[in-house]
């Protein structure tokens, strides 16, 4: 199939295929529209042999019509006068233009050329259209599930070849089954124009599924294709199978809330009547799906349940979970206890459901619930717990006072850094806060904070002779004392004196022997090696064994060694 572009005399641009039907030249034209009609596929030139061109057309009654003739050095002239009067004309290359074209010009055009020979050129002309659009009508107003139904008609107006009409389902083909799918397609030729318009009736066992499913049809001839109709929903009938219960905030509902109760079916159309069950209380909603309660409670909890007023068979059911926390600590608020008591705080919990505990002392975490076999000093503080569920939140809280008879923990001393005076440090514990005393007038050097029963004091003495010295702590319960001796700085200084030149006299003693040792060593080795060098001179001269000599340098290296290990230490 060939395809030819030519421009008219109306300035029209047409296209033409063209193609080789039975030996014939075949030139598709569009309906309406100008088709140029080639001679001998467009290659007489009527400037060179050509005498006369002419155009006639096969009537189909075994008789041809002129159209035009065209001499050379003459102009057209047109020899038609039936319904091709006005119609046609030539351009160029001998090619014949013919206007508006109908469908009664689907018949033989022949181009005659008279040159050296008489030649003809015949062509087969075919007229095709478009449809004027697709259109849905007669529209099921509700499918059935289950039941083959008429969904509705597509048109496809006025064209030719008569169009082929496909059905699509979300553009998905639907295809004849003989079960849930059936497609009657009718075409109807309108007598004056010859133009066909196709009808194509579908009719569908609707799904479940099919709800709000786009409907559209479109046809797929060569010059139509790709032309689809607007798409069309259908409303799907089908009775309720399924109930659901739905509660809003259901897994985070606390007391005070509202709740309100939703009843979902899924039939269409859905019901608009509902019963209620509320805890052995039915209420009966109308026109409406939901049903709300307000102030819920603890006792609110419990299982709920919605039914079709026309089938209360049909029902479903929701448990409700209203969720309450209530925490009781004991004991709780001020607390004061002797030290070395007992204490087992007891945390009772109240909830709907699984909780969370956490303590703290003093905003530090615990790991654990505190428990006191034993208490000391160190344990009073600000106990808190608190008990999460969900969004729940509830605190308890406890302040521990442990009193008790003050001890002294450490009592010290220390040189001052200047070695001019002593630091006396005493160390207490006991509730309430112990006031320290000490049995010699000093200087306050620091005194710590008053922390988890626990104080610590420090004192500058310049004492100028041995003393004993006491740290009293006191409070209302009772008094702890201790002592500790001072020596006089001015004895201190004389002793560390002494110590120093005893220090220096030993170590001087030590390095005058050491020396020693190592002179008598050098002496013992120098007058060893001249020994033993007479002695080898006088054996080589006088040729005797040096066996007896032997014994004698070894007792000699005994003695060497032996000094030598003296030396050393």
């Amino acid at each position: 199939m060939h395809l030819l572009s030519a421009s008219c005399v109306c300035a029209l641009v047409i296209s033409v295929l063209l193609h080789q039907v039975s030996g014939l030249v075949t030139v598709i034209g569009l309906y309406g529209e100008t088709l140029e009609i080639p001679c001998n596929y467009g290659a007489v030139n009527a400037e060179e042999d050509v005498m006369i061109t002419k155009w006639k057309y096969d009537k189909g009654d075994g008789h041809s019509g002129d159209l035009l003739l065209k001499r050379k050095d003459h102009n057209v002239s047109i020899l038609t006068t039936d319904e091709y009067k006005g119609r046609v004309s030539m351009a160029a290359k001998s090619s014949l233009l013919l206007f508006a074209a109908k469908l009664s010009d689907q018949r033989t055009f022949t181009c005659m050329v008279v040159g050296v020979d008489i030649t003809e050129y015949p062509v087969n002309v075919v007229i095709q259209k478009t449809p004027e659009g697709l259109e849905i009508s007669d529209k099921a107003e509700e499918l059935e599930i289950g039941k083959l139904t008429k969904l509705a008609k597509c048109v496809a107006k006025d064209s030719n070849p008569a169009a082929e009409i496909t059905w699509l389902k979300n553009n998905t083909t639907l295809k004849a089954d003989g079960k849930g799918i059936s497609i009657k397609a009718s075409v109807l030729v309108n007598d004056v124009t010859g133009l066909s318009t196709t009808s194509s009736v579908l009719e569908y066992s609707a799904q479940k599924e099919d709800t709000d499913a786009l409907f559209t049809c479109s046809t797929n001839n060569t010059l139509a294709a790709g032309i689809v109709s607007s798409p069309v929903t259908f409303s799907i009938t089908y009775s309720t199978e399924n109930l659901i219960l739905q509660v809003t905030g259901q897994d985070s509902l606390v007391e005070g809330d509202s709740m309100t109760l939703k009843c979902i079916a899924d039939g269409n159309p859905a019901p608009t009547a509902f019963n209620f069950h509320l805890k052995g209380e039915m209420v009966k909603v109308e026109n409406a799906d939901s049903y709300t309660i307000t102030d819920v409670s603890r006792n609110t909890t419990g299982e709920y349940k919605c039914s079709l007023v026309d089938d209360p068979t049909m029902e479903a059911s929701k448990a409700i979970t209203v969720n309450y926390l209530d925490i009781n600590l004991i004991p709780s608020g001020n607390i004061v206890k002797s030290a070395g008591e007992a204490l087992h705080p007891n945390l009772k919990i109240d909830s709907s459901g699984d909780t969370k505990v956490s303590w703290t002392k003093d905003n530090v975490k615990l790991g654990k619930e505190p428990k006191f076999a034993k208490l000391t000093f160190a344990d009073s503080g600000h106990y808190e717990c608190e008990v999460t569920l969900g969004l729940l939140n509830q605190k308890a809280s406890l302040e521990l006072t442990v009193e008790g008879v003050p001890v002294i923990t450490e009592l010290t001393k220390k040189r001052g850094e200047d070695g001019t005076h002593e630091e006396l440090i005493c160390k207490a514990e006991g509730s309430p806060k112990p006031a320290v005393s000490w049995s010699i007038n000093g200087t306050l050097i620091d005194e710590s904070p008053f922390v988890n029963g626990k104080i610590t004091q420090k004192i500058r003495v310049v004492p100028t002779e041995n003393l004993t010295v006491s740290c009293m702590v006191s409070n209302e319960l009772g008094v702890a004392t201790k002592t500790i001796n001072v020596s006089s700085i001015i004895e201190e200084v004389r002793m560390d004196k002494k110590a120093q030149t005893d220090e220096n006299d030993q170590t001087k003693l030590v390095v005058g022997v050491v020396v020693a040792l190592i002179i008598a060593t050098l002496v013992l080795g120098l007058a060893y090696l001249v020994y033993v060098k007479k002695f080898k001179q006088g054996s080589w001269k006088t040729g005797e064994k040096e066996n007896g000599s032997s014994e004698e340098e070894k007792k000699l290296e005994e003695k060497v060694e032996e000094n030598s290990q003296k030396a050393e230490v």
